[in-house]
């Protein structure tokens, strides 16, 4: 895999952050009827990954869904977990299907378009997404960019590890934890950049084996991780920049870094939210008026300025504080683009290498 990694420069990252940010958003109303087509209910049902909506009411998803209900009169029913876990609800229910909307993190989407959970629809707005954060088949398109990373507590820790060895320090021992591969998008984005960094599948699984001795646990959610961390139950999580950097406004320990191997830059990749209409959607026209709402404008401008993310629409430029301080934070990291094909082919392959190297 390593070997079809591309590198992009730091200095290409922080324009796309400040000026063509590379994922998906919604916006704009579908010309189809408000009402459900199996029985006129003004009502959307959507499977999210968590990080997008706040505990507050304060969160992108709190904010756009409102607004959508203001505009349209259809109720947005939200249910979230982790990427995996939403996927595999979703297979669950296939045979009476309750989802309208499926939002995940790569390689989940690609493996719930794999596993038939999702129609073709090309939402208004979809074509100032860049091609590689949408489907060619138009099965799902990026609504907020997003990238990979770390949390550190900032009290206790001031300055953030640099490299992965530095993470098999003794100190670390019980005060690390990262979400379980296979079942949170960001857990197996810890895969993703460990066989990145390594050079492989096996150093990966050898580093991963040994950091073991440190970590606390499985965790199905990622969310979860950033509060304990905050309250110094963890010295180091994983996570991701816009829902770390959204849960720093209401928790001031958090630091966010991105590891690097030994002797190395550190490096990041995107992680976008991915939405795509559920094939047999109970209410699949308003599925549509919500991705159509989603990458609008409006929407995509409260991408950073209330969601801490990244516009997927390169025309979208915002220049609030948010979106400045983003820019910082990503100052420096090497951005790499996995292969994501070849991830969601070999996930099973990956996630059994990383049970067994870790007797998780």
């Amino acid at each position: 895999m390593p070997s079809k990694l591309l590198l992009r420069s730091a200095a290409a990252v922080a324009g796309s952050l400040a000026l063509t940010a590379s994922l998906t958003a919604c916006g704009g109303s579908s010309s189809a009827d408000s009402a459900d087509s199996r029985g006129g209910e003004k009502v959307v049902t959507v499977y999210s990954a968590d990080g997008l909506k706040s505990e507050k009411g304060d969160g992108w998803y709190d904010k756009v869904f409102a607004d959508f209900t203001k505009k349209t009169g259809i109720e947005v029913k939200y249910v979230e977990g982790g990427s995996g876990e939403m996927v595999q609800r979703a297979v669950r229910e296939k045979t009476n299907t309750q989802a309208d909307v499926l939002i995940t993190l790569p390689p989940f989407i690609q493996q719930a378009d794999g596993k038939g959970l999702l129609q073709a629809y090309v939402p208004q707005g979809s074509d100032k997404v860049n091609g590689a954060d949408k489907a060619p088949d138009g099965k799902w398109t990026s609504v907020v960019n997003n990238y990979f990373g770390f949390v550190h507590n900032k009290k206790e820790l001031p300055e953030a590890p640099k490299t992965w060895e530095e993470l098999l320090d003794p100190k670390y021992k019980g005060r690390l934890q990262y979400s379980t591969p296979g079942v949170a998008g960001d857990g197996t984005a810890v895969l993703v950049k460990s066989m990145h960094d390594f050079g492989g599948k096996e150093p990966a699984m050898e580093y991963l084996k040994k950091l073991q001795a440190n970590n606390v646990g499985p965790s199905s959610s990622t969310s979860k991780l950033a509060p304990k961390t905050d309250k110094g139950e963890l010295l180091v999580a994983n996570g991701d920049v816009q829902m770390n950097f959204a849960q720093s406004k209401s928790m001031p320990n958090l630091g966010i870094w991105f590891p690097a191997k030994d002797g190395g830059k550190p490096t990041s990749f995107a992680l976008p939210y991915a939405a795509g209409l559920v094939a047999k959607a109970p209410h699949s026209e308003n599925g549509k008026k919500l991705l159509d709402h989603l990458l609008g404008e409006e929407a995509q401008k409260l991408v950073s300025e209330v969601g801490g993310g990244f516009p997927a629409r390169t025309d979208v430029k915002p220049t609030d504080a948010n979106a400045v301080e983003l820019t910082k934070i990503m100052a420096g990291v090497e951005i790499f683009e996995p292969d994501w094909a070849d991830i969601d082919k070999n996930l099973t392959g990956y996630v059994d290498a990383w049970k067994s190297a870790t007797g998780s």
